[in-house]
C-alpha cells in the first residue's frame, strides 16, 4: 500500500518536513516514490511554511494512496490558502 506522509529533515529542535509518497513498509526518512511538497512549522517572516503540488497529491489519492492525518490537515490548509489567493487575485 502507498501512503502520503511527512519525512523529517532539518536539525535538532529545528524540524523541516518533506511531504512524500512512499510505500507503507519504508522507513519514515527512507526511500520514497515522489516528493510532492514541504512543510516548515518554524517559518518566520517572508518564508513559505507550506507548499504542496495539489495535482500530484490528487493523482496519488485517486490511485489509492492514503494520506496520514497530519497530511490531510496540511492538504486542507493548502487548499484554503490557494482559494484565498485566488479570491484576492480576482
Amino acid at each position: 500500500m502507498v501512503t502520503i506522509r511527512l519525512s523529517r529533515g532539518g536539525s535538532k529542535k529545528n524540524p523541516f518536513y518533506q511531504i512524500v509518497v512512499a510505500d507503507i513498509r519504508a522507513k519514515r526518512d527512507g526511500r520514497y516514490i515522489e516528493r510532492i511538497g514541504f512543510f516548515n512549522p518554524l517559518a518566520r517572516g517572508g518564508e513559505v511554511s507550506l507548499r504542496v503540488d495539489r495535482q500530484r497529491a490528487d493523482y496519488w489519492i485517486a490511485c489509492g494512496a492514503q494520506p496520514t492525518d497530519r497530511v490531510k490537515q496540511l492538504l486542507k490548509q493548502a487548499a484554503r490558502e490557494q482559494a484565498a489567493t485566488t479570491v484576492v487575485a480576482a
